[in-house]
């Protein structure tokens, strides 16, 4: 595994627009003119002939270092082999994951002999640097033959049941395969794979947005409410609801809105308002209009 950092020199994009495209490339089912047309849409123009090259020279590096940033794996590993059509040869995939479901190695042969299996064994034991305490597997005899080769202190449990770990884990590079349409080489199957199972668990990363973190002692103060800021009411006749304020109850007088049986004094002494019940008293006793009639 190759440990040193991948070099930008010579490219004209910054350094998140590359790491971005190649995210977008491995994490989601799409193909390079839909990552193309996804950074267009975001107003960065580059050709789909450009994310090829950014993926081909930045996705196993991208892995490698993600890899190295990782827990240590468990202490039980899961191994299987699917089959994988290439150019209608049927190919082998072996893949080794932990108890948690994380890939650990995959390799691509056109067998699964004893000899694959002592070759899958001794990449995994290279690429993890560490000796599993229990290997699960299948019944397929190669692994018996292989695991007392090269591992023969690690404990061995060959069962169908439990090996659903590692069956489980195919069915995102099945789903991809039907995405691309197949594979075309066993070599380029092999790279993509390799970055793939490195960069594909990677999540989106959180939006810029102040509103998601948490609460500091360095943010400024929240605007004061006042005291009875949750007893407000809703307003009445265009009233404001300012904290201090209360409306006024309906059988309490008020000046600016009088009731109807109640006479307010005017500018002119001569005039004056009525209310309903004397004004139909008046008009009863066959009175004229009354102002305000």
């Amino acid at each position: 595994m190759d440990s040193a950092p991948p070099s930008y020199k010579g490219h004209r994009y910054p350094v998140e627009i590359i790491s971005h495209c190649v995210w977008l490339y491995h994490r989601f089912p799409l193909s390079y003119r839909e990552v193309e047309e996804l950074m267009l849409e975001r107003g960065v123009i580059v050709s789909h002939e450009t994310v090829r090259r950014w993926c081909a020279k930045f996705g196993q590096a991208y892995a490698n270092g993600l890899r190295r940033r990782r827990p240590r794996p468990g202490d039980t590993g899961h191994l299987d082999e699917v089959f994988v059509r290439i150019n209608g040869e049927r190919t082998y995939l072996w893949r080794a994951v932990d108890a948690g479901g994380t890939v650990l190695d995959i390799l691509v042969q056109n067998r699964r002999d004893t000899a694959a299996a002592r070759r899958f064994f001794r990449g995994l034991l290279k690429t993890t640097r560490t000796v599993p305490r229990v290997v699960v597997t299948d019944r397929l005899r190669s692994y018996g033959a292989a695991h007392r080769e090269v591992m023969p202190s690690v404990e061995h449990r060959s069962h169908k049941g439990l090996n659903n770990r590692a069956e489980n884990s195919h069915q995102p590079t099945r789903q991809r395969e039907c995405a691309m349409k197949g594979f075309r080489s066993i070599g380029g199957a092999q790279r993509f794979l390799a970055a793939f199972s490195g960069i594909s668990p990677l999540p989106a990363p959180p939006p810029p947005d102040d509103r998601l973190r948490p609460p500091s002692r360095d943010d400024p103060p929240l605007r004061d409410l006042g005291p009875d800021h949750r007893r407000r009411r809703p307003a009445h006749h265009g009233l404001s609801t300012s904290p201090g304020h209360r409306p006024p109850r309906p059988d309490a007088p008020s000046d600016s809105h009088p009731p109807n049986n109640v006479t307010t004094p005017r500018s002119n002494p001569g005039l004056r308002l009525i209310g309903d019940n004397e004004r139909q008293k008046h008009r009863l006793e066959g009175g004229g209009p009354a102002c305000g009639s």
